[in-house]
């Protein structure tokens, strides 16, 4: 079975999210596409199946199933658009999110996301000591958002994962602030899902974009995610959905031998 590693929301190699891509003509065991995850060793494998006219796409961290990833649905549009399809401009995909979608414009490649929706908590002294240092305000839906006060404060941090593991609220913690060349930087953690730092997370600008959108009161976006690979989303916040635009990047394409 052909697989394609892709780096994601960046323009070169070994910049950006990698993730692994397998365009299968029917689905693999649960257990065989958790094993070649784990095999992977990366944040993210994607797995999809050509369904009529779309595709059925699932994404896999070595801890399990996710139910929404947004490098991994870039690298597989890119995958699809470049070697199995290229007569498309767009490809549909059909996850545990709904109905995804991935146009190409160009060397950018958009994606449709839903929007998470942000529910104000207060900042307790369990997330002060995750963070380590001021949190202005936090949010929560499916992750924990902390805004920081500044770039310095989220370029600088040094995750303690022990504690960001136990915290009990969200899957994954993403700390943003304003930045100096662009809209906001971030950086988002994930060990409940043993990913401890994801390099670029599309679907946690499913939380921080609206954030953003708001506070600035623009609807384009321009972010960073301030990991030590980094890459830069191009954002658009539509009400309760989000475009996230990103370039991307072929590292490898290998051959995985099954028995």
């Amino acid at each position: 079975m052909k697989q394609y590693i892709v780096d994601a929301f960046t323009e070169k190699v070994f910049a950006g999210n990698p993730a692994a891509v397998c365009i299968m003509d029917e689905w693999l065991p649960e257990d065989v596409m958790l094993d070649i995850t784990r095999e992977n060793n990366l944040s993210e494998t994607a797995f999809a199946v050509k369904e009529g006219d779309h595709y059925h796409l699932r994404w896999f961290t070595p801890g399990g199933e996710i139910d929404l990833c947004g490098h991994a649905t870039l690298a597989t549009g890119y995958v699809i658009f470049r070697f199995i399809e290229p007569e498309l401009e767009e490809v549909h995909f059909e996850t545990l999110s709904g109905r995804l979608i991935v146009t190409k414009k160009g060397e950018i490649y958009e994606l449709d996301f839903p929007a998470y929706r942000l529910n104000k908590v207060e900042v307790t002294q369990e997330m002060l000591d995750a963070v380590g240092v001021d949190i202005v305000e936090a949010y929560l839906d499916r992750d924990l958002l902390c805004v920081l006060k500044s770039e310095e404060d989220v370029r600088n941090f040094a995750p303690d994962f022990d504690k960001i593991r136990n915290l009990k609220d969200g899957l994954l913690l993403n700390i943003t602030a304003p930045g100096s060349e662009c809209d906001c930087v971030s950086r988002s953690f994930a060990p409940k899902l043993d990913v401890n730092e994801d390099p670029v997370c599309g679907s946690a600008h499913c939380h921080i974009i609206p954030y953003w959108a708001t506070r600035l009161g623009k609807e384009e976006i321009v972010a960073y995610q301030a990991s030590r690979r980094g890459g830069t989303l191009y954002c658009r916040s539509k009400g309760d959905r989000v475009v996230l635009g990103g370039k991307a990047a072929l590292f490898s394409i290998a051959e995985i031998f099954l028995d």
